[in-house]
């Protein structure tokens, strides 16, 4: 109903301008052939009545005159004070006299049917009168004009209305396209998109915003699902944990150590709990289209220094001889939680997965791009689990890493927010000997 009413408003218009356009046309094409005829005739008399008036000082009749060709068409008189004094055979113009009162003055005469031009030329001596010459009654084409514009207007108007149409149907049909396309789109289906047209025009940019849009909504409908899986799947052990042990804790009245005990453990999977909703949150909290609005200057220097900064107990502790191999000033527009998230991330998985008395090198540098670069002498990744240690949730070998506390979601994070700001992440790694991370921003 909409797309026909659209049509009904843009025939309605159309048609309106172009009646107004017809009409105008009409009244200009009429008024420009009225003038051009009105001209030509007084242009036509006005030359054979300086001629006349030029034979007859020369002593010839009017009648020699007008029976040579170039004069056959028109008539003639002469006025003096009033009276005829000479007259061609064939001029019976009505009425002649009031004629008399003009000097060199062309005057139409328009009916239906004939038009008749009259021009009064003043006479020099010898005559001293007034000569008046006249067109024989010619045909009125201006009414035959007249008559054929008001049947062409009409006919002209419906084609126009007609081609109208088929053009607005034509123009109509990818936004039917989308109409369609839109009604079948549900939150299981979004595989529907619209064919671009080959033309690059206003169509086009709209098909291709209507099929980024559903692009979108297919990415967020499926990053929301994820998270849905992702938090039923993480927080399904820790919930179990909790209700069990107030269940079992509520069994029987128990000593207070029991009851601290249990509220140790609660608040222990509780912890685990909100670490994971945050990270996940985090994941889904930014995207390509909201990610630009929330840059700003950052130094990363110094937020390498900061981040290592946090972890120097820990690396004291485990006695790592850590390496700042290169690292230069360099301050870019981004994203500053993103950033932290990144070298703290990696900073963490380095000391957390590297032995006793082993070494972590660090490098920051710029040359077109921004290059961030930490290598580890830890326990390495297989080739075979290389491609999914950026997965959510994803750990390496959970029996060897029971003792090193993390969900499995710090280089999803990471992989993430690189990508966010238009760089790349590359992981190489051998087991037992350690793991290169270069993140390459923009």
């Amino acid at each position: 109903m909409k797309v026909n009413s659209l049509k009904r408003k843009v025939l309605f218009w159309f048609g309106g301008v172009s009646a107004i356009l017809l009409v105008l046309f009409g009244f200009a094409f009429y008024y420009v052939l009225d003038q051009s005829i009105t001209l030509k005739i007084q242009s036509q008399l006005y030359k054979q009545s300086i001629q006349i008036e030029d034979k007859l000082t020369a002593g010839d009749s009017l009648d020699q005159l007008l029976q040579k060709d170039l004069m056959q068409n028109y008539e003639a008189a002469v006025f003096k004070e009033g009276k005829l004094v000479r007259k061609s055979r064939n001029f019976h113009l009505d009425n002649p006299e009031p004629l008399e009162r003009y000097n060199d003055r062309f005057v139409m005469f328009k009916t239906e049917q004939y038009l008749k031009g009259v021009y009064v030329l003043t006479l020099t001596e010898p005559f001293n009168g007034k000569l008046i010459v006249t067109t024989h009654e010619i045909n009125n084409t201006i009414e035959d004009v007249v008559d054929t514009l008001l049947t062409l207007i009409p006919v002209l108007l419906l084609t126009l209305l007609f081609l109208g149409s088929r053009l607005i149907d034509k123009v109509l049909v990818p936004v039917k396209r989308i109409t369609q396309t839109a009604n079948e789109i549900s939150v299981n289906n979004f595989s529907g998109t619209i064919p671009l047209p080959d033309k690059e025009d206003e169509i086009k940019a709209l098909v291709e915003a209507f099929n980024n849009m559903i692009i979108r909504l297919k990415e967020g409908v499926a990053n929301l699902n994820r998270f849905n899986s992702d938090v039923s799947h993480e927080l399904r052990t820790p919930l179990t944990v909790i209700k069990g042990e107030i269940e079992i804790t509520l069994r029987k009245l128990r000593e207070p150590d029991a009851y601290i005990e249990s509220m140790q453990t609660i608040a222990y999977e509780a912890g685990q709990i909100e670490h994971v909703v945050e990270n996940l949150l985090l994941l889904t909290k930014y995207s390509k289209e909201n990610i630009a609005q929330t840059f700003e200057l950052c130094h990363l220097d110094a937020m390498v220094l900061n981040t290592l900064e946090k972890y120097d107990m820990t690396l004291k502790e485990k006695q790592l001889n850590l390496t700042i191999e290169k690292l230069e000033p360099i301050v870019t527009e981004a994203n500053p939680v993103l950033l932290s998230m990144i070298f703290s991330n990696l900073i963490d998985n380095a000391i957390k997965y590297t032995p006793k008395h082993k070494s972590i090198t660090i490098s920051l540098y710029k040359d077109e791009k921004i290059h961030f670069i930490i290598e580890d002498e830890g326990m390495g990744i297989s080739k075979e689990k290389l491609s999914k240690i950026t997965d959510r949730f994803y750990r390496v070998d959970e029996s060897r890493n029971k003792k090193i506390k993390g969900f499995g979601l710090g280089l999803s994070i990471v992989k993430k927010s690189v990508e966010l700001h238009n760089g790349e992440m590359n992981i190489r790694s051998a087991l037992d000997r350690g793991t290169i991370v270069h993140v390459v921003l923009m």
